[in-house]
């Protein structure tokens, strides 16, 4: 590992000196390219100097520690050494982390499909909650999120909603959503006051450019136009502006009717259908060997309840990671962090220990 951070060190340096040279300051293209490959090396750089002055400190205090015969001094040192063993375990652990190869898909936009399962209107009304839940966490890290499509109930609920974040890293932080969401509450139609069960299922995507995987031929697609329906807006029912986007070879059918423009409707939907193929592409690829491999927290698999909301309790649980959180109010006004952290904190444990099986 320490020969590997010294090769990447030693890039970074060949990277800064580059970025002083008039040629490449003069070529904006290639500037710009070395700046994002300097500042991706930044963290794990910084991180390896800061091991390296633990290395040095503890150095230094075994030294002191042979050469001074003083008790008291020698508790001193006792002091030091421990910090120094404590601070390069903790960046050790942090370097092997910042070295894993990161999920490509990471720092993109995120497309989300919130649909109601089983609880009929409860069910779509928690489905319009976790909507809202999602809205507020994407406003407080200051990202835009914009509606794709979406069914809505005379009740205020969702039958499903899809819609798309735009910010560095959406991705990464809601990967770990996608699965089956358990409300407990009581519902405001209920008059005998008995705690209903409902279950909404979020999917999560990665939006997509144009990558090897995803290759659309306009033949594949059948394009139909159909006026808009729900609640509110003139436009309503008067034009024939939504998109329905049928992929014949695979099946995949998408729809937007949010814009009042059929063009701005037609872009939206082709992103939601990029990153469906792209999704498909990659299970195909996948395949037996992750099926049998793959950490607990990471599956997103649609069929699995991954956590739980109880109203009654306030509490709120991720039984992926045994994680029980009693505020559940912040929660679903957006306060997700803690709950996002763990779960990235499990994964990449669970990586590690893969790889320290592997060796």
């Amino acid at each position: 590992m320490l020969d590997k951070l010294e090769s990447i060190e030693n890039h970074y340096e060949e990277l800064m000196m580059k970025l002083g040279d008039p040629v490449i300051l003069s070529d904006q293209q290639q500037y710009m390219k070395l700046m994002k490959e300097h500042a991706d090396l930044t963290e794990v750089v910084e991180k390896f100097r800061e091991y390296r002055g633990f290395l040095q400190s503890k150095a230094d205090a075994l030294a002191m520690f042979e050469e001074n015969p003083d008790d008291e001094l020698r508790d001193m040192i006792r002091d030091e050494l421990k910090a120094s063993v404590e601070g390069l375990e903790r960046t050790e652990r942090e370097l092997k982390i910042l070295l894993m190869p990161g999920d490509p898909n990471d720092a993109r936009n995120v497309i989300i499909e919130i649909r109601g399962g089983a609880g009929g209107e409860e069910a779509a009304l928690f489905a319009a909650t976790l909507f809202r839940m999602y809205a507020r966490y994407a406003e407080r890290r200051r990202w835009h999120y914009d509606i794709v499509d979406s069914n809505p109930t005379e009740l205020g609920g969702f039958k499903e909603i899809v819609f798309e974040i735009e910010g560095k890293g959406a991705y990464s932080r809601f990967k770990f959503e996608s699965g089956v969401h358990r409300v407990q509450r009581i519902p405001s139609t209920e008059s005998g006051g008995r705690i209903h069960t409902s279950t909404v299922t979020v999917a999560v995507l990665p939006e997509v450019d144009d990558v090897p995987e995803v290759e659309i031929n306009p033949a594949d697609l059948q394009v139909d136009t159909y006026r808009s329906s729900g609640a509110g807006g003139q436009h309503v029912n008067k034009t024939s502006s939504a998109i329905r986007i049928t992929h014949m070879p695979s099946g995949i059918i998408v729809a937007c009717q949010e814009e009042r423009s059929q063009h701005k409707n037609r872009d939206k939907a082709m992103r939601v259908l990029k990153a469906k193929l792209y999704e498909l592409a990659l299970s195909k690829q996948v395949g037996e060997v992750t099926e049998n491999r793959r950490a607990q927290v990471g599956t997103g698999d649609r069929s699995e309840r991954i956590r739980t909301y109880n109203f009654p309790q306030r509490r709120v649980s991720d039984h992926r990671i045994g994680l029980t959180l009693y505020r559940i109010e912040e929660i679903i006004d957006g306060d997700l962090d803690e709950i996002v952290d763990a779960l990235i904190t499990t994964d990449q444990s669970e990586k590690l220990s893969g790889g320290a099986d592997e060796d």
